[in-house]
């Protein structure tokens, strides 16, 4: 399998959602009133670099516990089951800890809000389904849009309404809940089959 649009696209909206930089924007704010100015440049070049070793070092990670990826995929699609059902009916399922003052680059804008657990399982989860250059592509298109985010916040905060920013966490929390459905039917059958 190689350079493929339609699977450039679809890794590009899963990790969209996952990530869902758009739906962290009001975190952000909050972020920056309470603490400094985001470095964009340096959150985005740290998540990219996490999420790229992630995607070449968890198979030995996985190796290491003895679990296959159709194995994890199954998993994976559950936590992103919870975050969409999170983004959705605005509870809170997971729980993230409050961050040192001058962390908040790091903690928990990097890690857990663009790399976290979510972000973790999907990489891996995309393997069992698409190309590793379509991924790339991906994973590298939306690190970009995360650092248009971050370096334009401000213009953003101005510009979108809570409305908007609602409406798109709802928007994305059901795509996340179709695609948990998909990556965990055609894994659990994979893993039937065996």
């Amino acid at each position: 399998m190689g350079f493929d649009i339609k699977e450039i696209a679809g890794a590009f909206m899963v990790m969209f959602a996952i990530i869902d930089i758009v739906g962290s924007i009001p975190i952000i704010i909050d972020l920056q009133h309470k603490t400094e100015k985001v470095p964009a440049m340096k959150v985005s070049v740290i998540s990219l670099v996490l999420l790229v070793s992630i995607y070449f070092l968890g198979d030995g990670l996985l190796a290491l516990f003895g679990v296959d990826i159709q194995s994890f995929a199954v998993a994976g699609s559950i936590i992103i089951f919870a975050i969409g059902f999170e983004m959705i009916f605005n509870i809170s399922i997971f729980k993230y800890d409050d961050s040192p003052k001058g962390m908040s680059s790091i903690v928990p804008l990097v890690f857990p809000l663009i790399v976290g657990a979510g972000s973790f399982t999907t990489v891996l989860s995309l393997k069992a389904e698409y190309a590793a250059i379509n991924i790339m592509i991906a994973l590298v298109l939306n690190i970009v849009f995360v650092y248009i985010v971050l370096r334009y916040i401000d213009s953003i905060e101005k510009i979108f309404g809570q409305g908007i920013v609602y409406f798109l966490r709802k928007f994305f929390g059901i795509i996340l809940l179709a695609i948990a459905v998909r990556l965990f039917a055609s894994n659990v059958a994979h893993l039937i089959g065996q």
